[in-house]
């Protein structure tokens, strides 16, 4: 049988790779190679996802010795957790590569940087050995910041020196807490699958443990706007679709499934943060007249939605209700990744023909640019949770969940009110009103640029009316998780 895991994790490193080799390459080629390596990498994916995963285990494994006297090794594979997760991944990059075709600016370091950047970021969701998960981690926050030093906006050194100390800052704790584990785990091995079997950990060392998991996984990070703002189109889609979900697979994978009892007891709390980030994103983007910081932080009223969800989880009882509010909650990962990624793009695309983000900048832009108006509108709408769009069955499962475990912390509700008004109030600023002259030749999209929101689109659409397509395989693992 065909290592597919391992194929689909090492396929963008193998294009990076052959660039480096080919050095004196054409800026075309060098594109090509990166569409080419996301598009394998891609199907990959979705072999993956037709081969399926197991009920209550982890499927398509795959492990060789890597360091056998500290029980560390080389091992992979997927569950209905992080199968959706690699699907979303591939399918941003792929997208990402496309766009960023235009890119002329030392497109070699780019594209692969970009490549070692998707490895990365697939190797942290397959990974089944807590060192080689903290490997792949730490090389996707270290490509990240190289890819918003070198191609990013008017302040991205500061943006990125902050990106990195934060992140490493906050990847420390972890380290610390996979050396507690590893050490309370007999014998001694850093298998993730050993762990969640048989937590390594009980009492205050474990408490300790999920303190230092919630400092790097809670995804409640204020700062993270500046480096939204200042990174290139392409890195904002990678930062919010996919590495923004890194904290809250850690948090599901790490903190709930391997110290359950923990983060039991603190479950309230931790309900008490995501409650707050969810009112506090959306609140701050009220404020914002740069559309992508607005953006960037209704983000983080999101993924405060996914923290609720997973604080529901560890509370309830039920384990019915314990499985609705983790579906919900993997399920707006993925719906939040497209959506958002959608939405970044289009500022992108907004910014290379007007050079500005300021929303009073703009006004009746529909008539000049109506896909690009339209696509956003979508996109929009899909954000602030319309039905049959790809945000509302998620929502719906973690507001569900929260009405019969703890009812108070529907409060969060508010904040889809407030990202309502708010993008109402954007889409009117920017598309709707009187045109104005001077953005009279702004070009509506062109074929590249089609090519990367049509298939955003489309899945925004597919996943609000037809969620089972992942359910179903999300449900297999989170039916079966006990804790």
């Amino acid at each position: 049988m065909l290592p597919i895991v391992s194929i689909t994790l090492f396929l963008p490193l193998l294009g990076a790779v052959l660039i480096m080799v080919l050095r004196k390459a054409s800026v075309r080629f060098v594109h090509c190679i990166g569409i080419f390596s996301s598009a394998l990498t891609l199907a990959g994916a979705v072999w993956m996802w037709i081969l399926g995963v197991h009920p209550g285990a982890f499927s398509q494994v795959e492990q060789i010795s890597w360091m056998p006297s500290i029980g560390a090794a080389y091992r992979v594979g997927i569950d209905g957790i992080s199968l959706p997760l690699v699907l979303l991944t591939a399918v941003l990059f792929l997208l990402t590569f496309i766009y960023s075709a235009k890119v002329k600016e030392r497109p070699h370091a780019y594209v692969v940087l970009m490549l070692l950047l998707e490895t990365a970021s697939i190797g942290t969701f397959t990974s089944l050995d807590a060192l080689l998960f903290y490997v792949f981690f730490e090389i996707s926050l270290v490509s990240m910041y190289f890819m918003i030093a070198g191609w990013g906006h008017e302040d991205r050194q500061r943006a990125a020196l902050m990106f990195f100390l934060y992140t490493l800052l906050g990847s420390l704790p972890l380290l610390l807490a996979i050396l507690g584990m590893y050490l309370g785990s007999d014998p001694h091995t850093f298998d993730m699958r050993v762990w969640i079997a048989h937590p390594a950990l009980q009492g205050t060392a474990a408490m300790l443990a999920l303190l230092a998991m919630l400092f790097t996984f809670a995804p409640l990070h204020t700062w993270l706007p500046a480096a939204h703002v200042e990174a290139p189109a392409a890195g904002s889609v990678i930062l919010a679709g996919v590495m923004l979900k890194f904290g809250a697979y850690g948090l599901i994978r790490f903190a709930l499934e391997m110290l359950p009892s923990a983060f039991r007891t603190a479950g309230l709390v931790i309900l008490v943060f995501g409650v707050l980030s969810a009112l506090y994103g959306a609140l701050a983007a009220l404020a914002q007249t740069d559309l992508k910081r607005l953006i960037a932080y209704t983000s983080v009223n999101h993924m405060g939605y996914v923290v609720i969800g997973v604080a529901i989880a560890a509370l309830a009882s039920n384990p019915s209700i314990r499985a609705l509010a983790l579906d919900g909650s993997i399920l707006q990962m993925v719906s939040h990744g497209l959506v958002t990624g959608a939405l970044f793009f289009m500022v992108g695309m907004l910014q290379d023909r007007s050079q500005t983000r300021q929303i009073d900048a703009f006004g009746g832009l529909m008539k000049y640019v109506p896909l690009l108006g339209w696509s956003f509108v979508l996109a929009a709408f899909a954000s602030l949770g319309l039905p049959g769009l790809a945000h509302f069955p998620a929502e719906f499962q973690i507001f569900l969940a929260t009405l019969r475990t703890e009812p108070i912390a529907l409060i969060a509700i508010l904040g889809i009110v407030i990202t309502a008004g708010l993008y109402l109030r954007a889409i009117s600023q920017i598309f709707l009103g009187a045109p104005r002259e001077k953005w009279a030749g702004m070009a509506d999209l062109n074929t590249r640029e089609v090519l990367v929101l049509v298939p955003l689109v489309v899945l925004i659409i597919v996943v609000g009316i037809a969620p089972s397509l992942l359910l179903n395989t999300i449900h297999q693992t989170t039916a079966a998780l006990h804790f």
